[in-house]
C-alpha cells in the first residue's frame, strides 16, 4: 500500500477514487506516566512517556487507516492527514485519514 501526504504519486496515475479511508485510536495517560511527567516538569526536558504514547497512537491510527483502505480495495492512500482532539481530561483521539485510490 502506497501512502503519501501529497495529492499525487510520481509516475502513477490515479484511476479511481474509492472514498475516505480513516483510522483512529483513543488513548489515556496513566498514573505512572503522569508521575514521571510531573518529575520531568519540575526539572525540565522532554516528556518521554507522552512522546512514546503519542508515537504509538499515531502508528496505530495510520495502520487502521491502511486497513480501512484495503477493505475499500485501494492501492494507495493520498493526501493523508493526522489530527488530534481531546476526548476528556487525560484522553485524546488520534485520527488518520486520507483518500483511498486505485492507481496505474
Amino acid at each position: 500500500m502506497i501512502t503519501t501526504t501529497t495529492e499525487t504519486i510520481p509516475n502513477k496515475e490515479i484511476t479511481e477514487i474509492l472514498g475516505i479511508a480513516r483510522g483512529s485510536t483513543v488513548r489515556a495517560k496513566s498514573v505512572a506516566s503522569d508521575f514521571m511527567a510531573g518529575l520531568k516538569n519540575f526539572v525540565g526536558g522532554e516528556l518521554d512517556e507522552y512522546t512514546r504514547l503519542q508515537g504509538q497512537s499515531r502508528e496505530q491510527a495510520l495502520q487502521r487507516m491502511i486497513n480501512d483502505a484495503t477493505k475499500l480495495g485501494a492501492d494507495a492512500v493520498v493526501n493523508i492527514r493526522l489530527t488530534t482532539s481531546t476526548i476528556t481530561q487525560g484522553a485524546s483521539e488520534i485520527l488518520a485519514y486520507g483518500t483511498a485510490v486505485k492507481i496505474r
